[in-house]
């Protein structure tokens, strides 16, 4: 929970131009899975349809999302984030990235590498207790940005 509020506490410092958790949440997993229609976003995130329905309304208003015919065929229309949504969703990630550097700077390069080995199972174990796995492009694989820099001075452990 900790972490979690030092991440909305960064938020405040930003600008008007940063995503909400809601927004920020179904562009990631738009950005990992690809197109989804309301429905599958509803069940990746075990969400009301309403509920998703209307923070998908906001994504298209803001045009960081897209509506398109399914890629596979399917009836349904799919959500597609477009380029300012990935734009600003690496934005974000960057900003929580360096925040979370902040937190560790005095760490040293084996504790950063121990906290995001337990983040990474505490993950898979919530995961696996609800039964929604996010998909991941390769197992353990971090996310690019939040790679360990090479100065010592920044280290930062690979995004939860």
């Amino acid at each position: 929970m900790l972490l979690s509020r030092h991440q909305v506490l960064a938020r405040r410092e930003r600008d008007a131009e940063r995503l909400d958790r809601s927004a920020y949440l179904l562009l990631s997993r738009i950005d990992t899975q690809g197109p989804m229609s309301i429905g599958q976003l509803a069940e990746a995130f075990g969400l009301d349809t309403s509920t998703v329905n209307r923070q998908t309304a906001a994504l298209l208003r803001c045009g960081l999302a897209e509506r398109v015919p399914d890629p596979d065929g399917g009836m349904a229309r799919k959500l597609r984030i477009t380029t300012e949504g990935a734009r600003r969703l690496e934005e974000d990630r960057e900003v929580n990235c360096s925040c979370l550097a902040r937190v560790v700077a005095d760490w040293s390069p084996e504790e950063v590498r121990e906290l995001a080995d337990a983040l990474v199972r505490l993950n898979r174990s919530a995961e696996a207790l609800e039964g929604r796995h996010w998909p991941r492009t390769e197992e353990g694989d971090a996310a690019p940005s939040c790679r360990r820099p090479a100065a010592p001075q920044e280290q930062t452990p690979p995004a939860p």
